[in-house]
């Protein structure tokens, strides 16, 4: 089945897919919004650092979005998996796993980043409740406690600087091999940051409310609450498909406006940046819709 030509498709329903509606419906645009409702902030209890929405369950918080944009008719949610993206600039054709193909003049990904499997025995149990990927979104109620970071590299070092923001009482734990040179360890030492590179046995925790964390070597370090560098993956394939340009770590390179490589083609939220917040990935949908409102709008007065 083949769907008359819109202006829009958007491949996810996060702050940034949702967002992108909300402006485009306002400024008269036919959308399709294409959405397999599986959140990478599924886990998590509250949206922190959104204004006006501070605290709000991420599902409350997209149950309100749908609301307030279905007050524009020109919108469609369709909750679907966009598993197929061919086309050009003008006319690209969008295959869900239903086998329906959207058509539409332009094209933008919000598909988000995921979570590879947390290879860390107990880790799953806290994620979400009292092991976080971060601090801003979660470092207030985890004020003046007892912490594990658990990183490597440069990523452990920007940890430790940024943690010391919301608590002085924090271990940095490796999980083996820490990534780090002399003078980094040196560093962590002369701010009496602890530094640990046993691997990790198991994470121990009662109802999602993590307790200690216990070392192949034997040791404990009593914590109640975490932070840790995720390992993230594209949350689709389609735009490297399509022949968007990704960088090392996965991000769609897009340019202030949200633009790809690939005319026509745009992306916005987590999938094109690597700053993971709410209100981030809402601004970015938003200036995307503005830059393709922009250019259907000089395309209709140059025809």
């Amino acid at each position: 089945m083949m769907e008359q030509i819109k202006d829009v498709v958007i491949i996810g329903g996060g702050p940034a897919g949702l967002s992108a509606a909300l402006v485009l419906g306002r400024a008269r645009k036919d959308v399709v919004l294409i959405d397999e409702g599986k959140p990478r902030n599924k886990v998590t209890r509250e949206t922190h650092g959104f204004l006006t929405r501070d605290g709000i369950g991420p599902a409350e918080f997209r149950s309100i979005a749908r609301e307030q944009i279905s007050a524009y008719p020109t919108v469609r949610f369709v909750q679907d998996t966009a598993v197929g993206v061919t086309g050009a600039d003008g006319d690209f054709q969008i295959t869900t796993g239903d086998g329906t193909v959207y058509r539409s003049k332009k094209l933008l990904f919000t598909v988000g980043k995921k979570d590879s499997p947390l290879d860390i025995n107990g880790l799953a149990d806290v994620y979400g409740t009292s092991a976080f990927v971060c601090p801003y979104c979660d470092g207030w109620e985890l004020r003046d406690q007892p912490l594990v970071v658990i990183s490597k590299g440069e990523a452990a070092m920007h940890f430790a600087k940024i943690i010391a923001g919301w608590s002085d009482h924090y271990t940095i734990c490796t999980n083996g091999p820490d990534g780090l040179t002399d003078e980094q360890r040196q560093e962590l030492k002369d701010h009496d940051v602890p530094l640990v590179n046993s691997p990790i046995l198991r994470i121990e925790s009662n109802e999602g409310m993590v307790r200690q964390v216990v070392l192949e070597d034997g040791a404990v370090i009593p914590c109640t609450g975490i932070f840790f560098a995720p390992n993230l993956v594209p949350g689709s394939q389609l735009p490297a498909a399509i022949g968007c340009d990704i960088n090392e770590a996965g991000t769609v390179v897009i340019d202030a406006l949200g633009k790809t490589s690939v005319p026509g083609v745009y992306s916005a939220g987590d999938a094109a940046t690597e700053m993971y917040q709410a209100i981030v990935a809402a601004s970015m949908g938003a200036m995307a819709a503005a830059a393709i409102n922009g250019e259907l709008l000089n395309e209709r007065w140059n025809r």
